[in-house]
């Protein structure tokens, strides 16, 4: 070989083996690895990988001593709660850099929705490991969890959570005193005010149903219930209730005395009720006419009888005599020239068997028989005197000589004459078209006075 060319070779091999390649992390003068990490030392390629939060771990040409030579490769591990920013693997190049950025920075949740009508508070925001509380304005209840917590898979360990109303409204019902009717009525007027009520949450309510009365009715007597329903916006709902007692006083209610009517306004013994008695026709009342019922529940007046009618034929005039039958008795007056006359007879006889009838309608039969001086007048067994028979005939102008029968209603007028006798039930249908016979059949019927066939 050329002497020159040898000498060049060496010379060639001896300056590689004093300098290599700075920073390759691979060695090409000897075996000896002291003297290679010595030559290394302090004079590092890449400046040395500092993570926060975080490890490194690197692969080297050549030694771990070495991680940031040239062509060292590093993988990035962050701790957990933390994620990599960049490249999970780093080379360190020729340019003394490393190939890529790199940062482990904070997991972070995304931002909580805030909850209608409520809030929550974290204790580090977003970040891993934050942990979130809800809370609710008053009147609303949450629903879901109440704490939540950032994980490092970058979610919250709870779902949404939100405020609701779920509690119902407040509602106080009134308070209404005991109300007494006032004297002759059955009913009072009621008043009250209607309930508020308020919701617990944003204080609207969105209806008031009322169930029963509304206030300012006329109430009768006993307890009255009603409630009140109110409903906020989220449908809930909150009801109350209370009573009205309505209290009528009342007396001990009376009867009709016999042989007579009662008649009470109102309610018949209720505070204030006023009860008319009358007699049938034929009897007399005794007692109060008119009673009351009073405050102390007690009864006006004394206890009123009817008593048989009295009839005085001891007076001195006819008009006297007609005078005690004035709007008690009707008059059925029969006169006769004797008693043997034929009408007479017919008459009297017919009239035998309607004596019922003739007491439901108030009739009294007055017989004048005979010519004066034999003259004789009978109400029923009484005896009339002569003389006052007489009277009667001239002032009614009935006459001696033939049969006559006249009809008196109770103001002694004179509603009907016969010159020959009739039937009862002609007589009866007679008197029944009278005026005031028709308020005395409405009251026998209430009271249940019939005749019986």
């Amino acid at each position: 070989m050329d002497t020159w060319l040898i000498a060049f070779l060496f010379i060639g091999a001896q300056f590689s083996y004093s300098f290599g390649y700075e920073g390759s992390g691979y060695t090409s003068y000897g075996d000896d690895e002291d003297s290679y990490a010595h030559r290394y030392k302090g004079a590092p390629w890449c400046a040395p990988i500092k993570v926060k939060h975080g490890q490194v771990s690197c692969r080297t040409p050549r030694g771990e001593a070495h991680k940031n030579v040239m062509g060292s490769r590093c993988k990035i591990h962050c701790k957990k709660g933390y994620e990599l920013q960049g490249q999970t693997e780093v080379v360190c190049m020729a340019s003394k850099r490393w190939s890529a950025n790199y940062d482990c920075r904070e997991v972070r949740c995304p931002k909580l929705t805030m909850p209608a009508n409520g809030g929550y508070k974290c204790s580090d925001g977003s970040y891993y490991n934050s942990r979130c509380e809800y809370f609710c304005s008053p009147g609303y209840t949450l629903k879901g969890e109440r704490t939540v917590t950032c994980t490092s898979a970058k979610a919250w360990t709870g779902g949404q959570s939100a405020c609701v109303d779920v509690e119902p409204p407040v509602i106080k019902c009134p308070s209404v005193k005991e109300k007494t009717a006032d004297p002759g009525k059955l009913t009072v007027r009621v008043n009250w005010d209607t309930p508020e009520g308020r919701d617990t949450a944003d204080g609207i309510l969105t209806d008031v149903i009322l169930k029963g009365k509304p206030p300012g009715t006329h109430l009768p007597a006993g307890d009255h219930k009603m409630s009140y329903t109110v409903y906020d916006r989220a449908g809930n709902k909150a009801s109350c209730r209370f009573s009205a007692r309505v209290r009528v006083r009342r007396c001990n209610p009376l009867s009709p005395p016999d042989n007579g009517y009662m008649k009470c306004d109102s309610d018949g013994d209720n505070y204030g009720a006023n009860c008319e008695f009358t007699c049938t026709g034929g009897h007399d009342l005794a007692g109060s006419a008119v009673r009351v019922c009073q405050y102390g529940l007690t009864w006006s007046g004394t206890e009123t009888t009817c008593s048989p009618m009295n009839i005085n034929v001891g007076v001195r005039s006819a008009a006297a005599l007609l005078d005690q039958f004035y709007e008690k008795r009707r008059l059925l007056i029969i006169s006769a020239p004797t008693a043997a006359n034929h009408y007479y007879r017919f008459q009297m006889t017919n009239l035998q068997h309607a004596q019922c009838g003739l007491d439901l309608r108030h009739v009294t039969v007055v017989e004048l028989v005979g010519v004066y001086p034999a003259q004789i007048g009978r109400i029923r067994h009484r005896l009339i005197p002569p003389g006052l028979a007489v009277q009667l005939r001239l002032l009614l102008r009935i006459s001696n000589n033939n049969y006559n029968m006249v009809i008196l209603d109770k103001q002694g007028v004179d509603k009907m004459r016969y010159t020959y006798p009739i039937t009862s039930a002609e007589i009866f249908t007679t008197i029944d078209t009278f005026p005031a016979r028709k308020d005395e059949m409405v009251l026998q019927q209430q009271a249940g006075h019939t005749c019986q066939p």
